[in-house]
């Protein structure tokens, strides 16, 4: 007889190939049982990663001895690297949520993960042991955050520690076992000169929206999921001047202002009794009387939407917040439709004057089939005409085509239209150059 099979060892150092995966999480998850044994797990947060590694390093080796599998350094140092993923961090989400390029992480099932580069979805060979594996690191997650998923609370709402939003849906809801989306969003605030150089806006557009973020102008951030809504009011906020108070509130903290005078509010979801949660209605209204100079809501959902503009009409100007929608005019009827489901007895006519009154101007973002990200229009108020909220664009992107490389061709201009707007920034003694509505900024032509 033949000396017996052995698992076929991956030298290449990448992922392990499919026919030897359940073998080589065999192998880790023998290792980190033993790990378990050998260290305290309440103090691990407590001891220097060096001697964690040293320890996981003796465990891997006492193994592969026992079990006599061949493997070389390179492959023992992957996985003890792997496995302390597993003890101190997010197991295989860990070299991932390294990675800065990827700005979407989206586990379909425990063994199929794909990522968002450069606005493209990618299959990654990145993969859990099994569905038990996957859920461990969802509540791992979740706990962090004081949050919990269970079959009684199968969905929820969290965050990373780096701001990184993250969605998470188990069984009975999820039929292929358990399903989480990352929605990437580090530490590095987008700077202005990072939008021109990406080519999301033109240098005179920006100068343009400063300008009406120092004077105070209630801004709303339309567009669709995944469009940098989020990105354009961060970018946004730099112009909030220094020496003015700040409120945020958001479901899911994500804003992360550059001034000093911020105050953050985040929701709190109710507990298995249905008891004890905040919702961002209650947090606006908290923060109304904490003597704010602007209120920033992360993203107008619903019933909030009343009292954001309430709050918008009484003496809150230079507010901002974002909205799902694909062009402004149908912003406007979604924050409509919101104001509704406040349930209170307000005629149609009355929340269409006070949405543009209240508002000024609309910033619409959009996700290009390239994968790019633009500001693709920024619209102006006019006010209300036939029982709607009318608006004019000041400045367009307009797409053209998509060249050799497919990559979306057009170019952002000045629409021509002379915005009202400017007699309040003459007012705030802010004055823009001619040369604001002249620029045409032409891409991948």
């Amino acid at each position: 007889m033949g000396s017996p099979t052995r698992p076929p060892i991956n030298r290449g150092g990448g992922a392990p190939q499919p026919r030897t995966a359940d073998r080589y999480f065999e192998i880790k998850s023998e290792i980190h049982k033993k790990l378990l044994t050998a260290l305290n797990l309440d103090r691990v947060a407590s001891i220097p990663k060096d001697r964690v590694r040293a320890e996981i390093g003796r465990v891997v080796e006492r193994l592969l001895e026992q079990e006599k599998i061949p493997m070389t350094t390179a492959e023992q140092n992957r996985i003890v690297e792997e496995v302390l993923d597993e003890v101190l961090g997010l197991g295989p989400l860990e070299p991932l949520l390294k990675e800065s390029s990827i700005s979407d992480i989206l586990v379909n099932r425990f063994d199929k993960v794909y990522v968002e580069r450069g606005g493209r979805l990618q299959l990654t060979p990145v993969r859990f042991r099994d569905n038990a594996h996957l859920l461990h690191i969802i509540e791992k997650i979740v706990s962090q955050v004081g949050r919990r998923i269970d079959e009684a609370s199968p969905i929820v709402d969290a965050r990373l520690l780096d701001g990184s939003r993250v969605n998470a849906i188990i069984p009975p809801l999820a039929l292929d076992g358990p399903s989480l989306s990352i929605r990437r969003f580090g530490r590095h605030v987008i700077t202005s000169d990072e939008m021109i150089a990406y080519k999301t806006v033109m240098p005179s557009m920006l100068q343009f929206l400063a300008a009406c973020v120092q004077a105070k102008t209630t801004i709303l951030v339309s567009g669709g999921t995944g469009s940098g809504k989020t990105t354009t009011l961060n970018a946004m906020s730099r112009f909030i001047p220094e020496d003015e108070r700040v409120v945020t509130i958001e479901d899911t903290a994500e804003l992360q202002l550059q001034q000093r005078h911020v105050v953050k509010f985040e929701t709190r979801p109710p507990n298995l009794n249905k008891e004890g949660g905040i919702n961002q209605r209650h947090l606006v209204r908290t923060a109304l009387r904490m003597r704010p100079d602007r209120i920033i809501v992360g993203e107008c959902r619903g019933a909030e939407t009343l009292d954001m503009l309430q709050a918008m009409n009484t003496g809150v100007e230079g507010s901002m917040t974002t909205i799902h929608a694909n062009n402004p005019r149908d912003a406007f009827s979604r924050l409509e439709a919101m104001i509704l489901m406040a349930d209170v007895e307000i005629p149609t006519k009355v929340i269409v004057s006070q949405l543009a009154g209240a508002i000024k101007l609309v910033v619409q973002v959009a996700r290009l089939q390239d994968g790019s990200r633009k500001i693709t229009s920024i619209s102006e108020v006019l006010g209300v005409v036939h029982d709607r909220v009318e608006v004019q664009d000041i400045f367009q992107f307009e797409r053209i085509g998509v060249n050799s490389e497919g990559k979306v061709m057009g170019r952002f201009k000045y629409t021509g239209v002379t915005p009202l707007i400017l007699n309040r920034l003459k007012i705030s003694g802010i004055k823009l150059p001619d040369s604001v509505f002249e620029e045409v900024v032409e891409v991948n032509m």
